[in-house]
C-alpha cells in the first residue's frame, strides 16, 4: 500500500519533497504499524461490507477492521460472523484497491474471543486467506491474552502464512489504579514475547471512560478526561517505553453538529493560503470554515495530543475522519531535517537545527528522530513552506 497515490503527480510532487514509500504488509513491524494511519472500523453487520471497504480503501483508508465485538449486538454476532465471512470471501476474489491503483490496504476482523478466530478461518476461501492482515483482541489482559495470541499465531499456520495481532486495552485492570501497573506490565510481558506478531497496541478509551461513567463531549479531547489521560500515559510508558512497540491513539466518535459551546482553537494563520489545487471552493480559508462545520477541527486538536504523547495512528469511525488524520501525520520539512540531523551521529552532543530555531541533542532526541523517519517512509516529507494545510486541500481537490 501507499498513501497518497490518489494524487495527481504534479500535484504530488508540488507538495511532497520525499513521497511516501509502498509498504507491504509483512515489512518492517514497527513501519507497517506507523503505515495505518486512520484504522477505519466498520460494523460485521453492514450488508454491502464488501463494497464499503472496497470504496473506502480506494478513496485513501489504508486499514480497516470488520468488527465483531462492540458495534454487534449480541444477538446478531452469528448472523455478523456469516457477512464478514461473505465479505472477506468476496474481497478474496477481487482484492480492494487503494485510490492511485496502490495496491490493498490492510484489512483485520475484531472477535469477541480468542474461540471465533479458529472458526472464522475455517470457513475462508484461499484468496481470503490472502487479504486478511490479522486479528484485533479486544479487554486485552495477560490473563487469556496468550490464548488470543497463540490463537492467531495457529491461524496463521492454519493459513499458510503470518498474521499480525492487535490487542485493544480498555479492560478495568487496565484503568483501576490498584490493578494497572500490574496489568500492564503483564501486558508488555506478552507483546515482547510476541513481538514478531504484535502489530501495534490499541486504546479503548470509550470503554475506559464507560466504566466511570463518562463520556467525553465534543468540545473537549479524550485528555480532558483526567482519568482516561494518567491511564494513557501509563500505558504509553510502559507499552510504549523504548520505541519498541506503537501505541495507536483512541477513537474520535463524532460526527458534524451545527451547535457548538466553544469557539474554534483551530487557528486562521494556517488557512492563509493553500495553493496547490486551482479551485476557490478550495481556498485555505473555505477549507477551514468545513473543518470547522464538520467539529473536524476538535479532531485535528486531539490527533495533535495524541502525537505529543507518543501515539501513532488513530482508531476512526466514519471516514470524514481519515483525511485529518493522514494529513497530520505527514513529516514537515523542519521535522525531516531535524530528524536527519540527529541520526546523522551517535555519539551523543548537539546539533543546531537548519532552520535556525533549536538545538537538537543527539541521544534524547534519537527515538524520536526514529519514529519520525517512519512517518517519513509511510506518509511523506512536505516541501519546506508547507502544512498539513496543504494535504488537506489536495485531498479536497481530489474529493471535489
Amino acid at each position: 500500500m501507499r498513501h497518497f497515490a490518489f494524487l495527481d503527480a504534479a500535484v504530488a510532487d508540488a507538495l511532497f519533497h520525499r513521497l511516501p514509500e509502498e509498504i507491504a504488509v509483512r515489512d518492517d513491524r514497527l513501519l507497517v504499524a506507523t503505515a495505518l494511519g486512520a484504522t477505519l472500523y466498520a460494523p460485521g453487520t453492514r450488508p454491502r461490507l464488501a463494497h464499503d471497504v472496497r470504496r473506502q480503501m480506494a478513496a485513501g483508508v489504508a486499514s480497516m477492521v470488520l468488527c465483531l465485538e462492540d458495534a454487534v449486538a449480541d444477538h446478531e454476532v452469528p448472523g455478523a460472523e456469516r457477512n464478514v465471512i461473505r465479505a472477506l470471501n468476496e474481497l478474496g476474489d477481487d482484492p480492494p484497491v487503494l485510490g492511485g491503483g496502490a495496491g490493498p490496504g490492510l484489512l483485520f476482523v475484531r472477535v469477541r474471543a480468542a474461540e471465533q478466530i479458529p472458526s472464522l478461518v475455517s470457513r475462508l476461501s484461499s484468496g481470503a486467506a490472502n487479504i486478511l492482515a490479522g486479528f484485533v483482541l479486544p479487554k486485552f489482559i495477560e490473563d487469556g491474552g496468550e490464548e488470543a495470541l497463540e490463537a492467531v499465531l495457529r491461524a496463521g499456520d492454519t493459513l499458510g502464512r503470518e498474521l499480525w495481532a492487535m490487542p485493544v486495552l480498555e479492560s478495568p485492570e487496565v484503568i483501576n489504579r490498584e490493578t494497572r501497573l500490574d496489568t500492564l506490565l503483564g501486558v508488555r510481558r506478552l507483546v515482547d514475547k510476541h513481538a514478531d506478531h504484535v502489530l501495534a497496541v490499541r486504546l479503548g478509551a470509550t470503554d475506559l471512560s464507560g466504566l466511570f461513567g463518562l463520556r467525553r463531549d465534543r468540545d473537549l479531547t479524550i485528555y480532558d478526561i483526567a482519568v482516561v489521560r494518567d491511564c494513557i500515559a501509563d500505558i504509553v510508558n510502559i507499552c510504549g517505553r523504548g520505541g519498541d512497540h506503537v501505541v495507536t491513539g483512541p477513537v474520535w466518535e463524532y460526527f458534524a453538529q451545527p451547535e457548538r459551546l466553544f469557539v474554534s482553537s483551530l487557528r486562521v494563520t494556517p488557512f492563509a493560503r493553500a495553493d496547490l489545487v486551482d479551485d476557490p471552493e478550495v481556498s485555505g480559508p473555505a477549507l477551514r470554515r468545513d473543518l470547522v462545520s464538520a467539529d473536524l477541527d476538535r479532531l485535528i486538536r486531539e490527533v495533535v495530543l495524541d502525537k505529543a504523547n507518543g501515539l501513532i495512528g488513530k482508531t476512526v469511525i466514519h471516514p470524514s475522519h481519515v483525511a485529518a488524520v493522514h494529513a497530520l501525520h505527514v513529516v514537515t520539512h523542519e521535522e525531516y531535517e531535524d530528524a536527519s540531523t540527529v541520526l546523522a551521529g551517535d555519539h551523543g552532543g548537539v546539533r543546531p537545527s537548519s532552520y535556525a530555531n533549536k538545538m537538537n541533542e543527539l541521544r534524547p532526541h534519537r527515538l524520536w528522530a526514529q519514529t519520525v523517519r517512519r512517518r517519513a517512509r509511510a506518509f511523506g516529507v512536505l516541501r519546506p513552506g508547507h502544512t498539513f494545510v496543504d494535504v488537506l486541500a489536495a485531498i479536497q481537490g481530489v474529493a471535489g
